[in-house]
């Protein structure tokens, strides 16, 4: 595995503890969110860009991502 893969899954599972914090949910409930949305999808091929921002609005961000998709 690369540094950068690593990078994005480390990114990735940030997110998810963010996330699960958030919305008061277990990994596996936002695992399932996740995955029925395409968050990891979208995290993955975003990465160089939404790493750099602030958790606050990483969290916005997936809000909006998924209000998107349904």
């Amino acid at each position: 595995m690369s540094k950068r893969d690593a990078d994005i899954l480390y990114f990735i599972s940030f997110c998810i503890e963010n996330y699960k914090k958030k919305i008061h949910a277990t990994g596996n409930e936002v695992m399932n969110l996740f995955d029925k949305y395409g968050v990891n999808e979208y995290l993955y091929e975003h990465f160089e860009v939404l790493h750099t921002q602030s958790v606050q609005w990483m969290m916005e961000e997936i809000d909006e991502f998924i209000k998107k998709q349904e």
